[in-house]
C-alpha cells in the first residue's frame, strides 16, 4: 500500500426531506450572499428550487441564479457564472442538480478570485489556491462530485473535455441528499448514473499496487450493492431503500476512499471524455460503451485484476485460465450493463454510426502523452484497438 493523504470534510445530511435544512446549513459555513446554479426546468417544476430558496430565505440569506446547465457541462457557461459572480458577489455557491451543476459551480469557484481564464487551471497552465465555499443539494446520483475535489469541464472551442482535481479546495462543505428527489429520474437517467458510478469504482480497482485488499473489498462490496439494487431500482422506479443505496453508493464510488494507498487509472474515462467531447452524448453510457472494451484489451494484456473481478463479483467460476477467465469477466459485465440496465454497448447502439475513431484518438493522446501509463501503457495504437472493439 502507499502513502497517502485523505481530506474529505463534507458533511452528508442524507434522507427525506432534507433539503428544508439548506438554509441553515449554509448560515452554519458563514454563507449571507448565495448563488445558486442549477440545469433545466426539473428543479423548477418540481418545486426544489422554491423550496431551496424559501430555506435560504428563513434565515435571512441573499441569493441570485444561474440556471440553464447542460450536461457534458461547458466553459461558456462557466464564464457566464463568473460574470454574474463579479456583478453579485457572492460569498457561497449552492449547485441544485447532478454532476453537470455541481462542476460547473466548482469551476466558478475555483475561477472567481483569479485573474486570468479559469481554464488555466484545467490545462495545467495556473495551480489553484483558493476557491468560493460550495455546498450541493443532490438530485441525480452517478457523478460523485457531491462529494469529491474532482470536476470535468468541456471547452466548446477545441472539444476538449478535462478535469481538475483539488480536494483541499474544492470538496463540498455539504451534501443535502434526499433520495426521494430521484424517484422521477428517467430510467437513461437512472441506468447512466448507475454505469456511471460503476466506472468510478473500476477507474480505481484495476491498479497494479500491491497489498491493497481494504480497498479492494471496498471496490467488490460497493460493486455488489450496486447490482443488487439497480436491478431493484429498474424494475420499481420508487423503491425508496434502492435509490438510498445507489445514491450514498455513488458519493463513497468517487469520494476516494476505495482508492486510498493505490496508484489508479482513469484512461477509460480519459477514452470516453473524447466520445462525449465529439458527440455530446451522456457520460455514463458512454463508459458503458467504453469500459467493457477496456476490459476485454485488459484480459489479454494485464489480466489479474479483471479476472479477480470475474471471480468476486461477476459469477464467473476460476478455471484456472486468468486470462479467460477476465474475458468472460469483461463479457458478463457487458452483458449485465446491456440486460439489467439496458445501456448501449457499442457505438451504433449509442446513436454514433460512423464515428471518427482517429480524431478522437490522437486528441485523447494530445492531451494525455504519447503513452497512457496506467493499470497498462497504452499508446496510440492500444486505444486504438479499444475504440474499435466499441465498434462490434
Amino acid at each position: 500500500m502507499n502513502n497517502f493523504t485523505f481530506y474529505s470534510p463534507t458533511e452528508f445530511v442524507f434522507g427525506r426531506e432534507t433539503e428544508t435544512q439548506v438554509g441553515r446549513l449554509c448560515i452554519r459555513y458563514g454563507a449571507r450572499r448565495v448563488m445558486i446554479v442549477y440545469g433545466g426546468g426539473s428543479v423548477v417544476r418540481s418545486g426544489l428550487l422554491d423550496r431551496v430558496k424559501d430555506s435560504l430565505t428563513r434565515e435571512g440569506i441573499v441569493c441570485c441564479e444561474l440556471s440553464g446547465v447542460q450536461p457534458n457541462p461547458v466553459d461558456t457557461k462557466v464564464r457566464e457564472g463568473l460574470a454574474l459572480a463579479q456583478e453579485f458577489q457572492p460569498d457561497f455557491l449552492l449547485p441544485v442538480g447532478g454532476g453537470s451543476v455541481i462542476d460547473t459551480a466548482k469551476a466558478i469557484a475555483v475561477g472567481y478570485y483569479y485573474e486570468g481564464d479559469f481554464w488555466d487551471f484545467y490545462i495545467g497552465k495556473a495551480k489553484p489556491h483558493q476557491a468560493l465555499p460550495v455546498g450541493v443539494v443532490l438530485t441525480i446520483p452517478a457523478a460523485g462530485s457531491e462529494g469529491s475535489g474532482n470536476t470535468v469541464i468541456t471547452d466548446t472551442r477545441t472539444k476538449v473535455k478535462t478535469g481538475l482535481r483539488e480536494p483541499m479546495l474544492l470538496r463540498p462543505r455539504f451534501a443535502v441528499m434526499n433520495p426521494e428527489l430521484t424517484m422521477t429520474l428517467p430510467a437513461w437517467q437512472t441506468a447512466s448514473g448507475i454505469s456511471d458510478m460503476m466506472a468510478h469504482i473500476l477507474e480505481r480497482y484495476l491498479s497494479n499496487t500491491p497489498d491493497v485488499q481494504i480497498g479492494d473489498r471496498l471496490a467488490e462490496g460497493m460493486l455488489l450493492a450496486i447490482m443488487e439494487m439497480a436491478a431493484r431500482v429498474m424494475k420499481d422506479p420508487l423503491d425508496y431503500e434502492a435509490r438510498a443505496n445507489i445514491m450514498w453508493c455513488g458519493t463513497i464510488a468517487h469520494n476516494d476512499t476505495c482508492s486510498l494507498g493505490r496508484k489508479e487509472d482513469w484512461f477509460s474515462h480519459a477514452m470516453e471524455h473524447e466520445v462525449s467531447a465529439e458527440y455530446d452524448v451522456t457520460h455514463g453510457a458512454g463508459l458503458a460503451v467504453i469500459v467493457p472494451a477496456f476490459l476485454l484489451y485488459a484480459s489479454r494484456h494485464n489480466p489479474h485484476k479483471v479476472a479477480q473481478l470475474a471471480h468476486r463479483v461477476l459469477g464467473i467460476a476460476d478455471s484456472g485460465d486468468m486470462e479467460e477467465d477476465a474475458r468472460q469477466g469483461a463479457l458478463a459485465l457487458k452483458a449485465w450493463l446491456h440486460d439489467v440496465l439496458r445501456m448501449p454497448v457499442n457505438f451504433s447502439q449509442l446513436g454514433i454510426q460512423a464515428p471518427d475513431l482517429e480524431l478522437m484518438n490522437t486528441r485523447l493522446h494530445k492531451l494525455k502523452g504519447e503513452v497512457l501509463h496506467g493499470y497498462m501503457d497504452l499508446d496510440a495504437a492500444a486505444t486504438m484497438e479499444i475504440y474499435r472493439m466499441v465498434m462490434e
